[in-house]
């Protein structure tokens, strides 16, 4: 099989935000406790935090954490985590059926965020909180001092301010799952309130506001016009959630499943420009997908969990090869539509499903999904390219039209290299991939490919054998040339003057 992406220096998508690369952090199951935090563990920290954990996040190279949630978010007392740890209460946590002890809150957090280089994407409670908390909460973490809370930020511990920029105006609240569920408009009218005295507070700050939950829930579309009705002026992104998952276990299908990301990320992008239309505003509004990931493989064990149990295991999805190709494929998606989606957090960072898992006590080891994440974050920098891309397509049961080649191209200018993401999603020919680089003068080129592995194949605390390995590419001229081979992730870097 044969495929040609022809890109060009002056044709260009968008310079790429890093926060495209974020990930998120709930408290719910052990991502948080046994996962980022476990004093006593031979690897932890003065504050508890597990070293073995922050080194692979480090890794990760990860620009933004979304944090404290989830659904854990709308039943959620910021208060709650600040003080003395001795004198911090426990609370039955309604979202997940467990018991929340408050050991970690906002200042150990934004600690441990600071250490592993992440800025922290704050999100304040909608469900049974509102505009005083979110207010509060903003002077208490970003207002320099002399006032009540500001004075009881250094009081407990922490004189500078926090500086965080962005916030997360609830979670979900079109989800009847949703603690204090809420209607468009009664979301709307409580969104637009809150983002104003939370910017009077801050004006430096950066707000997001609930889209929907799911392209799939019946209100999608009218959700987000009648809350961009009441917040277009007020925030700076609206939020895509989406999962995927191979349930039917058709590997065509989900391979072809960044065909539906694509597909929800226009259709939101059209809902925003509506509104935009609608008000006569000069105003472009962006967006954060900050909630996706590959989810369904622990949806039975979870099942299984006896209620108000402390950090029990809950969506510890153990990822095979098959799943850090569509990873690829969504990173590629994300990094295609970079002119606006400027914030993506994978959900979630470690052990619910994540790509970093712990066991208590014991190892911390890469998922297969780790390696796309990583080198998408390590070397998916600059400006991203457009693609015109000449490659054979198929039909599956879910879609039509697909291409065989997930690619895009950036150019990173301080590095001087172009970088090539590329999914093979052929399952028995290899590709032979041409890339003609215009405007460029292309002078070496490496490949790393995820390649040649059982689809089922995962790693684990033991072995890690899903892993990139070096393959070969080769200038000529102003093209660059590699075999792509079946059912792999390849990251392309060339060199140029």
């Amino acid at each position: 099989m044969k495929a040609k992406m022809t890109v060009n220096k002056n044709f260009t998508i968008s310079e790429i935000d890093r926060r495209i690369y974020g990930s998120f952090v709930e408290h719910m199951g052990r991502c948080v406790y046994t996962g980022i935090y476990e004093p006593g563990h031979s690897s932890a920290d003065s504050n508890g935090f597990r070293g073995d954990v922050k080194e692979l996040v480090k890794e990760l190279n990860i620009p933004i954490i979304r944090y404290p949630g989830g659904n854990f978010l709308s039943g959620y007392n910021w208060e709650d985590g600040i003080g003395a740890k001795a004198e911090r209460p426990r609370r039955l946590d309604l979202a997940w059926k467990t018991v929340e002890t408050n050991e970690i809150g906002v200042h150990e957090f934004t600690g441990w965020a600071k250490e592993v280089n992440a800025e922290v994407n704050m999100a304040v409670n909608f469900g049974t909180k509102g505009i005083d908390s979110a207010r509060n909460f903003v002077e208490y973490c970003n207002h320099p001092g002399g006032t009540y809370w500001s004075d009881l930020r250094k009081k407990n511990g922490a004189p500078d301010p926090f500086k965080i920029k962005t916030w997360c105006l609830g979670n979900e609240m079109d989800g009847p799952w949703q603690i204090g569920h809420k209607t468009a408009d009664e979301y709307g009218r409580l969104a637009e309130e809150a983002a104003k005295v939370m910017k009077w507070v801050d004006g430096s700050i950066e707000l997001v506001a609930c889209g929907s939950s799911s392209i799939d829930m019946p209100t999608f579309a009218s959700w987000e016009a009648t809350v961009l009705d009441h917040v277009y002026h007020h925030v700076d992104y609206l939020s895509l959630h989406r999962y995927y998952g191979n349930q039917k276990n058709d590997l065509k299908s989900y391979l072809a499943k960044s065909v539906d990301m694509d597909n929800f990320i226009k259709s939101v992008i059209a809902i925003c420009d509506y509104v935009k239309a609608k008000k006569r505003s000069k105003k472009t509004l962006n967006l954060s997908f900050d909630e996706w990931n590959v989810w369904y493989h622990s949806n039975e064990n979870d099942k299984k969990n006896e209620p108000w149990q402390e950090h029990p295991p809950i969506l510890e999805d153990v990822y095979n090869f098959e799943d850090a190709l569509l990873v690829g494929c969504l990173l590629i998606t994300l990094i295609k539509n970079s002119d606006r989606v400027k914030i993506a957090c994978m959900a979630q960072l470690v052990n619910v499903i994540a790509p970093i898992m712990t066991e208590k006590g014991g190892a911390a080891w890469r998922q297969t999904i780790f390696y796309p994440c990583m080198q998408a974050a390590t070397f998916g920098q600059g400006t991203a390219l457009t693609p015109i891309v000449d490659v054979p397509k198929y039909d599956c049961d879910e879609f039509s039209g697909v291409p065989y080649l997930e690619t895009v191209a950036m150019h990173n200018g301080e590095k001087n290299e172009v970088v090539i993401f590329a999914v093979n999603r052929s399952q028995d020919e290899t590709m032979e991939f041409d890339v003609e680089l215009q405007g460029f003068n292309p002078t070496t080129a490496t490949l790393s490919e995820l390649a040649g592995h059982d689809i089922k194949q995962t790693n684990t605390k033991a072995s890690s054998p899903v892993a990139p390995k070096d393959g070969t590419a080769k200038v000529s001229g102003s093209v660059v040339s590699a075999a792509l081979k079946p059912l792999s992730w390849n990251v392309i870097r060339v060199g140029v003057k």
